[in-house]
């Protein structure tokens, strides 16, 4: 606060005036500089300003130093609320020799934290894999999902993983993948950390495995995204803070994929498939997710076009046509328009075209 000794008569009135403001803010509801005034440290500092005109100015300087979540929640309006909490103690105080020249916003230093780990997005050290292990659990291409599974489910999640291929995914699956000759945990802990994406298929006796509550645990640890599939039990321990996902083994492809699409490298992947469709069926279930696209480029967009105009397994699909509606849904040339705000349309002939709205 002022200097006690002080030949000043305002600093030693701030907190007397702040008082006052408290009630003005509080009747009027200005909760934000109430709340400023009421819980910050007041510092003022004398004789900041002075000007000899008409006998001598002076000015003073109010320092309101504020916690670390109070100040972070008035950075955006710092300025304007500092020159308001001025003006109005200015306001109360009659004396024209002096006034507050400024207030100013500080913030109470905080304990030594570290603050790179609070973040949540520190990456973890990774190991550098050669391609060739790469290219041998996960192939040439695909959005990488790693299935952590039971063993006696293994039938099952192979199955899954086939069905995902039509998507784009490119699923890890130990039992399957693994040969007997390779050492297997470094294959997976190889699988662990080249992964895009982990997928817990939570059965009944997911818990009693040596490895799965592992895989969680790394899979958490490298920050990919992750889905709890509920196939007998709810998400629990580390991963119970996911939402569980109730789906069958019939209709957990399309779900898993209609959830992974969210994610950039899965869209990359999906495009990459759609020249690859072969019949009527599979482009009815490729459409079934183009609805849960949520952004698309323009060069993706065009990417898709493309497909679909070379690709007569797309082209003439009710999904990708839209010419049929519900259930098989608006098309693609819909998608494209809503994700880019460019026009697309669909001509007589089957093929889709951009024009400038």
């Amino acid at each position: 606060m002022a200097n006690s000794g002080s030949h000043f008569e305002l600093p030693g009135k701030v907190e007397h005036y702040l008082g006052i403001l408290s009630k003005v803010y509080k009747r009027e509801g200005q909760n934000l500089k109430l709340s400023i005034i009421v819980n910050a440290r007041i510092n003022v500092i004398e004789g900041t300003f002075h000007d000899n005109w008409n006998g001598g100015i002076d000015g003073h300087s109010v320092i309101l130093t504020l916690s670390q979540d109070l100040f972070l929640s008035v950075l955006d309006n710092r300025a304007q609320l500092e020159g308001e909490i001025c003006k109005d103690i200015n306001k109360l105080h009659t004396p024209e020799s002096e006034h507050i020249d400024e207030v100013t916003f500080e913030m109470l230093p905080q304990a030594e934290t570290d603050w790179r780990l609070e973040s949540e997005a520190m990456e973890t050290p990774r190991r550098t894999i050669a391609p060739e292990r790469s290219t041998r659990i996960w192939g040439d291409s695909g959005y990488r999902v790693f299935l952590s599974h039971k063993t006696e489910v293994k039938k099952q999640t192979a199955a899954l993983k086939e069905s995902l291929k039509l998507y784009g995914i490119a699923s890890f699956v130990a039992h399957e993948d693994i040969a007997p000759t390779k050492e297997w945990q470094n294959e997976i802990e190889t699988a662990l950390e080249s992964m895009d994406a982990f997928v817990a298929l939570l059965t009944d006796n997911f818990h009693e495995s040596l490895w799965t509550d592992q895989e969680v645990g790394y899979a958490i640890a490298r920050g990919v995204p992750i889905i709890a599939v509920r196939m007998g039990r709810d998400p629990y321990g580390f991963i119970g803070k996911f939402q569980g996902l109730p789906c069958t083994w019939a209709d957990a492809p399309s779900k898993l994929a209609s959830l992974l699409i969210k994610h950039s490298r899965m869209l990359s992947a999906f495009i990459e498939v759609l020249p690859k469709c072969r019949n009527f069926e599979e482009g009815l279930k490729l459409a079934q997710l183009l609805a849960q696209i949520e952004s698309l480029t323009l060069q993706q967009a065009d990417q898709m076009m493309k497909a679909h105009n070379m690709n007569p397994e797309l082209s003439g699909c009710w999904g990708f046509s839209g010419v049929r509606g519900q259930p098989y849904g608006m098309g693609l040339a819909y998608h494209l328009s809503r994700l880019t705000g460019m026009n697309y349309s669909r001509r007589g002939n089957g093929q889709i075209v951009r024009s400038e709205r």
